[in-house]
C-alpha cells in the first residue's frame, strides 16, 4: 500500500485476513502506524520508503495494491510514473483497487484534483479496467468527489 500514512487502511485489511505491506516516506507516520498495529494486535509490515523506488525490491511482488489518497498527494507531473510503479510491483493479473479523490477542477493541492479522463488515460497502458464508478458510500464531505476503479494488470 503506497502512501500508507498512519496505516488506517492497512490495519483494516489486515483485520480481514490480508497480508499487508504499507509504505510511506514519513518516518513519524510509519512509527505511528507500527504503534497502532501493535496496539490493535494486527500484523502489518510497514516500511519507510520513497514509493517511487519500490520496484527495485518488490517487482511483481504483490497480488493487489490499494490506492487511496496517495495519488492525489503526489505532484501531478509524477502520476504517470506512479501508475508505472504500481504496474511494476503487481504480478501479472494482480489487481489495482483505487479510490481516486478529488474529482474536481483546478490545479491547487494537495490534494491535487483528478479527472476520470486522466484516470482512464493513465490506466489504459498496462491495465484492463474491470469496473469504474462512484463508490456506493463516501464520507459526507467526499460525496461526489471519489471514483472507485478496479483494474487488472496485463
Amino acid at each position: 500500500m503506497p502512501g500508507a500514512g498512519r496505516g488506517h487502511d492497512a490495519r483494516l485489511l489486515a483485520r480481514h485476513g490480508y497480508r499487508v505491506h504499507g509504505f510511506d516516506f514519513a518516518a513519524p507516520a510509519i512509527r505511528e502506524a507500527q504503534r497502532l498495529a501493535e496496539e490493535e494486535g494486527v500484523s502489518v509490515t510497514f516500511e519507510r520508503r520513497d514509493i517511487f523506488t519500490l520496484d527495485r525490491h518488490y517487482e511483481s511482488a504483490f497480488d493487489g495494491v490499494w490506492e487511496y489518497t496517495c495519488f492525489c498527494a503526489i505532484d501531478p507531473a509524477r502520476r504517470e510514473e506512479y501508475v508505472r510503479l504500481v504496474h511494476a510491483i503487481l504480478r501479472p493479473g494482480g489487481l489495482f483497487l483505487a479510490c481516486f479523490f478529488p474529482l474536481r477542477e483546478g490545479t491547487d493541492g494537495p490534494p491535487f484534483p483528478v479527472s476520470r479522463a486522466e484516470i482512464e488515460r493513465l490506466l489504459g497502458r498496462g491495465f484492463r479496467v474491470r469496473s469504474a464508478a462512484a463508490p456506493a458510500r463516501s464520507a459526507e464531505q467526499r460525496q461526489g468527489l471519489e471514483w472507485l476503479v478496479l483494474a487488472e494488470r496485463n
